[in-house]
């Protein structure tokens, strides 16, 4: 019977490895098909919920101490299609001071609104045109991974397309810190000024003062 229990607790021990190795692997976050895969079924991944093994994020995705994670690297794993923008992106480049209380970010149109029903970290999707998505996406070292981001040249155009949604302090210490950046490329500003049809905007509150 000892026996019996000692090779159940090794079982146990080895899922458990597994599990964290799979953890390590997917950015410390995994789905319900990721761990079907080292076969557990629903019973089981439950089971270890209740035993405080694994923690549910959010329907269908799970982690180990999430809560003790950067909210950086979270990001990077439950969102790493979507692109840094507005006032994270404003943000991760210093052009304003206070870091955002949730994170913006755009992703496509056809994503189901679903994915960003959680409580932590707080996200705010704009949801864009399937084709524009990618329109002046780099990429840029995020927490311990990377992510992707808006240059700022889209960035801004995108700042001057929604100013509405912005409060007028970070709209305004956007553009001056913009305007104040030596590695600005205007040409490349009017180029996606054009894509993103705010032409006239960036003429009047920015051409005014180059």
């Amino acid at each position: 019977m000892g026996e019996e229990k000692l090779n159940r607790q090794e079982k146990r021990d080895s899922l458990i490895g597994s599990i964290q190795k799979l953890m390590e692997q997917n950015g410390g976050i995994v789905k319900t098909s990721q761990l079907y895969t080292l076969g557990m079924d629903y019973r089981k991944i439950q089971s270890f919920v209740e035993d405080g093994v694994l923690e549910k994020v959010k329907n269908g995705y799970y982690a180990v101490q999430f809560h003790k994670k950067r909210e950086e690297d979270i990001l990077t794993a439950l969102f790493s299609d979507c692109v840094l923008s507005m006032e994270s992106a404003l943000w991760c480049y210093r052009y304003i001071k206070n870091r955002p209380f949730q994170w913006t970010i755009a992703v496509n149109k056809n994503t189901s609104k679903s994915r960003f029903k959680i409580d932590y970290p707080l996200v705010k999707p704009y949801y864009t045109e399937p084709e524009v998505l990618q329109l002046g996406a780099e990429t840029i070292a995020f927490g311990s991974s990377q992510m992707m981001i808006y240059c700022k040249e889209r960035l801004i155009c995108d700042v001057l397309k929604y100013e509405n949604r912005m409060e007028r302090d970070v709209l305004r210490q956007s553009l001056q810190s913009f305007l104040a950046d030596k590695e600005k490329d205007i040409a490349k500003l009017l180029t996606y000024a054009k894509e993103r049809r705010v032409l006239s905007k960036v003429r009047n509150q920015i051409g005014v003062w180059l």
